[in-house]
């Protein structure tokens, strides 16, 4: 056990008046931190399944960790006067790397934000958020600073003014590409089989390719489970199982999941609101006239097996899909279908070997395969007369290597490789009498890349993170490199200075149908670069700013500047109908997030605000002139208060944020006409109110079995928000444009029942 006089030296003896009544570990570790003004670093797995004990007194910090100490063989390593690592005694005479944590429950508890920048979220510890009644994995980054979502679904995150397609998402080392059940109002992937969830919107380390924004990278567990654990679970949109259990002691066991909707069975009202919410203003809406057949279903299995204490080997495979088939009678015997599959899995297969203490290296091998199949058909008297057809394939492979080597206690060496193949094909066409292609692509391009990453940690001067990624694209016949920079600097006992910059590229992106339309539901196709109407995405951006935290308050506070050049958009001819071509521009974005939070004892609340200019310049668009980007939220503002009360939770949270940009339009005799330019008004103002509330619950003292009910409602006053104006119908002289509005959720309960064991 390590001697805490020796670590107590710069810690100021002040007493508080703190105790537990078997109170969760993780928990009782998070009142440790507000109330003596420290950070602990630890293992999650240090903390499952343990709770403490202690008579409330006046404790001094070290008394107190000496009591932590005895009752749950733990130790406690002091970096400096603030900063904490938690070992288990058991294995305490290991190496144990951990990453600092700069800011714990940042919005709740289980959300952090680590030292490299990145933000860190634990959906088994997570606390109860506004509108979530269930940990959420993409709803959740939703509510951090730089992060929004103007069409209000899960998977539409724009963050610090990028673009849809810009984040990329990991799930077990595994490239997902479809983010959305019900044209991304659900997040595909079960947050009880998610084990951590690491967001990144900034200054990413080198290992982090692909994408020009940010990362979203989830990780079932590690490691090999000693007892049987399930879970049960149904709510207003779908039900879901869980279970993890070891198969051979100590050194193999199996985690697997599965969730599926139940609308072919029962429609409920929370189901209804997405689906009005999310085919508004469509032919589909018409549901009078209507036959719905919509249903999604995702599972995931992992192997994780241990042979011995230095080598470690995980097995791991998810699956996604969604079927949606409605049919609508018109009038004059005209009848239309929309048929959609879109499916994603993915396979993994991950080998960890501690060949020395100081010595380790990460190996991965993946595969991911998504296929997207839409048919928009019409018929009358009951004989097709077209047919539109939307097809997108992706096959993505690759396998990767890295080394971690611990120089000293201050500075670490990463160096790893990358190999990955991509094989991309899409096809528009429409048959009407004759098949006629519209367009269409099948390529693929393999990617080398080397990355190194050097980490520097002295609290008395700075921490700093310097890397750089060089990658080469064979079919390209192209080279790019791209350096990475973070940086923390303590100017004050609790100020603490943050600087980043990076430039990331990338070849896979979404076409963007049109610089002013929405109205593809989430099915737009991916396609890759082929450095000539497809250049090579290029992203840059810098960052600066400060965190101060003191006597339970916290103001994170963060400036950025990013750049994008070579992005694309399709133009179907709203401002000139002769051009129907795709179209190069580039974005500046300037902005701000700010985050306040303040605890007091039970009661949590924060208030986040988010400044973003955003401006695109596109050839042969708008004279060439810059206009605001179609996503681009000016204002933006986020407050929530929570409270929590032994196994009782509830949270109430506002949202208000500046209209979208649109073009503006006039009614002529020959219909709408644009002639103001590109995005030149904003729609009204958004604003919400959501609520949720928890309570945890055992049926017996003997029992294992434990319950958990939950309410959410949404947009708790009803309010009718204009999220998006939209105009299609102009791919060519004859047809008529049509303008379409849409608008936001309504208001939406949503119950939840759950049982574990």
């Amino acid at each position: 056990m390590m001697l805490l006089s020796y670590l107590a030296f710069s810690q100021e003896e002040a007493k508080f008046y703190i105790g537990f009544n078997e109170e969760p570990l993780a928990s009782a570790f998070e009142t440790i931190e507000h109330t003596y003004n420290i950070r602990l670093s630890y293992d999650a797995q240090l903390t499952s399944g343990k709770s403490i004990t202690i008579t409330p007194q006046y404790l001094a910090l070290t008394d107190l960790l000496f009591i932590v100490e005895n009752q749950l063989s733990l130790s406690f390593e002091f970096i400096n006067e603030r900063y904490i690592i938690v070992h288990s005694i058991e294995s305490s005479l290991q190496l144990q790397k951990l990453e600092r944590i700069v800011i714990t429950s940042y919005l709740t508890q289980g959300i952090s934000k680590q030292e490299n920048a990145s933000f860190k979220i634990k959906p088994n510890r997570l606390g109860v958020l506004p509108g979530l009644t269930e940990p959420d994995v993409l709803e959740s980054i939703q509510l951090l600073p730089g992060v929004i979502s103007p069409n209000e679904t899960a998977s539409g995150l724009i963050v610090r003014g990028g673009k849809l397609d810009q984040n990329r998402v990991i799930w077990d080392g595994i490239n997902m590409y479809h983010k959305g059940h019900l044209f991304g109002m659900l997040s595909p992937f079960n947050s009880y089989a998610t084990d951590e969830i690491e967001f990144i919107n900034k200054g990413s380390h080198p290992r982090y390719g692909e994408r020009a924004s940010s990362v979203i990278n989830m990780s079932t567990t590690k490691s090999v489970a000693n007892t049987t654990k399930a879970q049960i679970g149904l709510n207003g949109i779908h039900t879901d199982a869980f279970l993890e259990t070891p198969l051979i002691e100590n050194k193999l066991a199996v985690q697997a999941s599965i969730r599926s909707s139940y609308t072919n069975l029962y429609q409920s009202y929370t189901f209804d609101q997405l689906a009005k919410k999310v085919f508004e203003s469509t032919k589909i809406s018409d549901v009078e006239n209507s036959n719905n057949d919509f249903s999604f279903l995702d599972y995931n299995v992992k192997l994780n097996f241990k042979p011995n204490t230095k080598h470690s080997i995980f097995a791991s495979m998810i699956s996604i899909n969604n079927e949606l088939d409605y049919t609508v009678s018109g009038t004059d015997n005209k009848m239309f279908n929309d048929v959609m599959q879109i499916s994603n899995s993915g396979y993994g297969l991950g080998w960890e070997a501690q060949w020395q203490p100081k010595l380790k290296q990460v190996t991965n091998l993946f595969f991911s395969e998504y296929e997207l199949d839409y048919n928009y058909i019409t018929f009358e008297d009951e004989e097709e007369q077209s047919n539109f057809e939307k097809r997108n394939v992706i096959y993505d492979s690759g396998i990767s290597t890295e080394i971690q080597y611990q120089l000293n206690s201050q500075q670490d060496l990463t160096l790893g490789y990358q190999y990955v193949l991509k094989d991309v094909g899409y096809i528009f066409k429409n048959t009407a009498n004759l098949e006629f292609i519209l367009d269409q692509d099948d390529s693929k391009i393999q990617t080398h890349s080397i990355y190194a990453n050097y980490d520097y940690k002295n609290p008395k001067l700075f921490n700093v993170s310097i890397g750089a990624r060089a990658t080469y694209y064979e079919e390209l016949d192209a080279f790019r490199l791209e350096p990475r920079l973070l940086l923390y600097k303590t100017l004050l006992k609790n100020l603490t200075l943050q600087l980043s910059g990076e430039a990331k590229h990338q070849i896979l992106s979404k076409i963007d149908e049109t610089v002013i339309s929405d109205l593809s539901l989430e099915n737009r196709l991916w396609r890759l670069a082929n450095g000539k109407e497809f250049p090579i995405i290029s992203s840059k951006q810098a960052s600066l700013g400060f965190i101060y935290e003191n006597k339970g308050w916290m103001l994170d506070v963060d400036g950025y500047y990013k750049t994008m050049d070579n992005i694309t958009a399709l133009s179907f001819g709203f401002l000139n109908p002769e051009n129907s071509q795709y179209n190069i521009g580039e974005r500046d974005v300037v902005g701000v997030d700010v985050f306040l939070k303040k605890r007091y004892n039970k009661i949590n609340s924060w208030i986040g605000y988010g400044f973003n200019h955003s401006r695109s310049k596109y050839e042969n668009l708008n004279d060439e002139r810059a206009f605001t980007s179609r996503s681009n939220v000016l204002h933006a503002v986020t407050a929530a208060v929570s409270y929590k009360l032994s196994d009782f939770q509830m949270a109430l949270g506002w949202r208000w944020q500046t209209g979208k940009p649109f073009t503006a339009s006039t009614v002529t005799e020959d219909g709408y006409e644009f002639n103001e330019g590109i995005n030149t008004e904003r729609l009204p103002n958004y604003h919400r109110l959501d609520f949720s509330s928890t309570y945890d619950f055992s049926f017996s003292n003997r029992n294992k079995l434990k319950g958990k009910v939950g309410l959410s409602i949404r947009n708790i006053y009803n309010q009718n928000n204009l999220i998006n104006r939209e105009y299609i119908g102009n791919n060519d002289f004859e047809n008529e444009i049509e303008r379409i509005d849409k608008f936001s959720l309504g208001l939406t309960p949503n119950l939840m029942f759950r049982l574990y064991w």
